[in-house]
């Protein structure tokens, strides 16, 4: 049994690999991208409306409340990078039930790729929302002596994201495989509607954390207002 879908090995021409990681990974993506063409081709915006963009509405509209509640008072703007982040990993989630597949979540390269991209994405929002120097201010605050840790704070989180996914995502399918040889009938099943709720609930969290980081690096503190004299 691959422990990863790194270890499959579909096609290879000297130190240049495709394994299952990046084979899964375009396949997703390339069918959430003719998804989305679908469903957004012919919008109604007024009269009755079709199923699927009342599913849409539906999920745009549940994605931007809960990036308003962590604290982003312009969800229009952080949508676009969030709601891929959570329909990714939702979607790596749900195509579990296909047999044979082995969700690109599972692989630490893609979990860390995932987590790079908050990585990269918080201070870009920061600097954007505060300025280059008002966002490296917020490293030396309180004081200076916070810099190495608030810069290693930064590193860890990453790390964290990373494995984090990347443990619950791939102890879901080991389950699921360590079962199938040993009673491959009811087990399994179960185990499988289990691991989509598991992936549901990481891909809200994956998506939320990133929202909690980006909201701390968007945070633009006022100073106080002069208190009126008496």
């Amino acid at each position: 049994m691959d422990l990863s879908s790194d270890q499959q090995i579909l096609w290879q021409h000297g130190f240049v690999k495709l394994n299952g990681t990046i084979a899964t990974t375009w396949a997703m993506m390339l069918a959430m991208a003719a998804g989305s063409r679908l469903v957004t081709r012919r919008l109604a915006t007024e009269g009755a409306i079709p199923r699927w963009q009342g599913l849409l509405e539906i999920v745009v509209t549940s994605i931007e409340k809960q990036i308003r509640e962590v604290g982003l008072q312009q969800p229009e703007k952080y949508i676009s990078f969030l709601g891929t982040l959570f329909l990714f990993v939702a979607t790596a989630a749900l195509c579990t039930v296909i047999p044979g597949y082995t969700p690109p979540t599972g692989s630490l390269s893609t979990t860390a790729a995932l987590a790079l991209c908050v990585f990269v994405a918080v201070p870009l929002f920061g600097i954007e929302e505060q300025g280059l120097g008002g966002y490296l201010k917020t490293y030396t605050k309180p004081t200076i002596v916070m810099l190495p840790f608030n810069i290693i704070s930064e590193l860890s989180r990453t790390l964290a994201l990373a494995v984090r996914l990347f443990g619950n995502m791939m102890s879901g399918a080991m389950i699921v495989g360590i079962l199938l040889t040993i009673t491959p009938f009811l087990f399994p099943i179960l185990m499988t509607t289990l691991g989509l709720l598991t992936g549901m609930v990481q891909a809200y969290i994956f998506s939320i954390l990133a929202a909690v980081y980006i909201a701390a690096a968007t945070l633009v503190r006022k100073p106080r207002p002069a208190q009126a004299k008496k």
